[in-house]
């Protein structure tokens, strides 16, 4: 299996689920281009749960070398969890993400992603070309909000990549947020570069991607703004509408005053309206001071623990 602990230049993270018919050629391709192209690698092979023959075929390649290994997760856990597993794993300085399926070539595509990290980038994204499926303009709808959101503009986030390892490492993701990756990286102030690659068509199987996942995709681009810009400062989001939402109570209340003093005129339902305003602004604001002292709790804590790891 390895010593997870030997330092490598490169560590190429392989997550698969029921893969079976191309975990051979996936692997094979890898160590071709370690040799080729003289990179000191390692593969992390993560199985994600498989039921067919995926384990068995990885571990027969990892027991004939050193630097395979393969980590299996008792049941499917998703993409996002097989990366965080593999990133975790990681030994080399370079941390490289490859499809399983062969859409994306290791072959060609490790030298690729290496040589642009090793000019000084952060992390490298490939851009797939010549790419014909329904999926694509769904991505562009992606990529408009993107856009308008956080002010990136790549053209590819959810395809094959490339890290320095310190970034792979820092990564805090929930349930599918691979997918955001570079927009996290942005975030942090990563230097990005994107790189053109070749697309290959799946040859076996079918794609796991599934309609249904477009709302939940959007869902999620909303928690990630919010992470990014609010995480931090969740007084600066619950303070601003819970003091909107106090000013517009006020408002209606001195509407009200003047129209009882100076007309004699009583409209109970606006009355009632602004009773709830002002209730609901002071309940938002307190949601904002707990958010503050979770955010210093949760800052104290990580102090704690980078003092505990030094």
């Amino acid at each position: 299996m390895g010593d997870a602990k030997r330092k490598k230049e490169v560590s190429v993270i392989l997550p698969a689920f029921n893969e079976e018919k191309t975990v051979d050629e996936v692997i094979e391709r890898t160590l071709r281009a370690f040799k080729e192209n003289a990179i000191d690698g390692e593969i992390i092979f993560v199985d994600d749960g498989s039921t067919d023959a995926t384990p068995e075929k990885a571990n027969r390649w990892s027991e004939g070398s050193a630097d395979i290994r393969v980590i299996t997760h008792l049941k499917n856990k998703g993409l996002t969890e097989a990366l965080l597993t593999g990133f975790k794993a990681s030994g080399g300085s370079v941390v490289v993400f490859l499809c399983t399926d062969m859409q994306s070539d290791p072959q060609e595509d490790i030298p690729k992603l290496v040589n642009e990290i090793r000019k000084g980038y952060d992390v490298v994204l490939g851009w797939r070309q010549k790419r014909r499926e329904t999926k694509v303009l769904v991505s562009r709808v992606y990529r408009l909000f993107c856009s308008m959101l956080f002010g990136v503009d790549f053209h590819d986030m959810n395809w094959i990549k490339a890290f320095r390892s310190e970034v792979a490492k820092s990564f805090r993701l929930h349930s599918d947020w691979h997918r955001y990756l570079p927009i996290l990286a942005h975030g942090e102030g990563y230097k990005i570069s994107e790189i053109k690659t070749t697309y290959h068509p799946r040859k076996y199987g079918k794609s796991r991607y599934d309609f249904s996942r477009i709302h939940k995709g959007f869902l999620d681009l909303i928690s990630v703004k919010f992470h990014l810009s609010f995480l931090n400062r969740p007084m600066l989001f619950f303070g601003s509408i819970g003091l909107a939402l106090l000013a517009l109570g006020l408002f209606i209340g001195l509407v009200l005053t003047v129209l009882f003093f100076a007309f004699g005129i009583q409209i109970r339902p606006a009355l009632l309206l602004a009773v709830l305003l002002l209730l609901a602004g002071l309940q938002v604001l307190s949601v904002g001071f707990l958010g503050e002292l979770i955010v210093h709790i949760d800052q104290r804590i990580k102090k704690l623990e980078d003092d505990l790891g030094r």
